[in-house]
Order: structure tokens, then C-alpha cells, then sequence
């Protein structure tokens, strides 16, 4: 039996913001966990040119229920103009998307 996870991929300049990011999303349950990948140097189309950067890839795990907050999050969130954001599903073990799930619920006040 499985469980479905959303994860999404983002990247960021270095590892400040990078920690920044994580942190704050982790503060505010918008995901149960955040991969940081590490370096991977990336080349892309900018502004009709091909530019080139070392960069930070960061992977989130969270419920299908927050990922569109947190997409709108790392947005608004993110140093880059025009971020790369990435989502997908994902078949998790049972007790790894119960995990997620249970991570990434909002809190509740009485």
C-alpha cells in the first residue's frame, strides 16, 4: 500500500537564502521536510541570452493539500524574479505520507 506525497523543486542563488527558505517553510508547515540537494550549476535562456550560475536545489515534501500555499510561498519568498518552481506527485510508503500529512497540517488554536 502507498500514500501520494507533492514534492517541489526549487533553486536558489547560495546557501543563505537557501536556509532562509527551508526555515521559514518548515516554520509555517507549508512542507514536513525540505532536501537541500546541493550544488548543481545550471545554464538557461535569460533576457535573449544563454547565462550560466551555480546554484542551490531545493526539494520540499509536502501534502497535496498545502502545495499550492507553498508554491505561492516560495514566490513571494524567493530571491529570483522568475523562480524555477517544479511540482509533481509521488507514491510514498504509507507511513511516510502519513508522516507528511501530519507535519503539514495547520495548527490548531483554541
Amino acid at each position: 500500500m502507498s500514500s501520494n506525497v507533492t514534492l517541489i523543486l526549487t533553486t536558489v542563488p547560495d546557501a543563505d537564502p537557501a536556509e532562509k527558505l527551508a526555515a521559514q517553510v518548515l516554520d509555517a508547515r507549508l512542507a514536513a521536510c525540505v532536501s537541500q540537494q546541493g550544488a548543481v550549476h545550471s545554464s538557461y535562456h535569460w533576457q535573449g541570452k544563454i547565462e550560466s550560475a551555480d546554484e542551490i536545489q531545493l526539494l520540499f515534501k509536502t501534502s497535496a493539500v498545502r502545495a499550492l500555499e507553498l508554491e505561492l510561498f516560495i514566490q513571494k519568498h524567493h530571491p529570483y524574479d522568475t523562480p524555477e518552481i517544479l511540482c509533481w506527485q509521488a507514491t510514498a510508503s504509507v507511513a511516510y505520507g502519513q508522516w507528511v500529512i501530519a507535519e503539514t497540517q495547520r495548527p490548531v488554536h483554541v
